[in-house]
């Protein structure tokens, strides 16, 4: 699909894609922010494989070491560090970052600001019975409950 054909179309896209850019964590396997994309979106591309390079971007924009990456990910720290930047994970671990990536894009985008929601997601949350919304993303259920409250907060519902 050519958006070029029409000059309109390239000018309202590169509208529609400026807000975003600053919820995009993995540069190279995507073109828009990992919140926005359709589950077939993120299905293709964590069976293709994440690469090291974009965990290290993730990294990066959610101030996690790779201590904290590989709790959340269900992974050890070598299987982490191990890879040259261009090559991938395997279908299942690239689900998972793929999953967290997600989480990053919508709390970036909600919070407009990647050191607030750092700072939130690390904190205390009386919704999660004083546990801080890191402590949940080791789990399936946690990252789904994360990004509830993350929708809730968003349409500003006390959370």
């Amino acid at each position: 699909m050519e958006l070029q054909s029409s000059p309109k179309v390239r000018k309202k896209t590169k509208k529609a894609v400026l807000p975003f850019v600053n919820s995009l964590i993995i540069l190279d396997s995507c073109v828009k922010p990992e919140s926005k994309m359709t589950a077939i979106e993120k299905m293709i591309i964590s069976k293709s494989g994440v690469t090291k390079k974009d965990l290290v971007g993730l990294k990066e924009k959610s101030s996690l070491d790779y201590d904290k990456l590989a709790k959340t990910l269900s992974v050890t720290r070598a299987t982490l560090i191990n890879k040259k930047p261009t090559e991938k994970f395997n279908a299942s671990l690239s689900e998972r970052i793929i999953g967290l990536a997600e989480i990053y894009s919508y709390g970036f985008e909600v919070f407009e600001n990647k050191e607030q929601f750092n700072a939130w997601i690390n904190s205390p949350n009386k919704a999660l019975a004083g546990k801080s919304p890191y402590d949940l993303l080791d789990s399936q259920f946690g990252r789904e409950e994360v990004m509830s409250i993350i929708g809730r907060i968003e349409y500003g519902v006390y959370s």
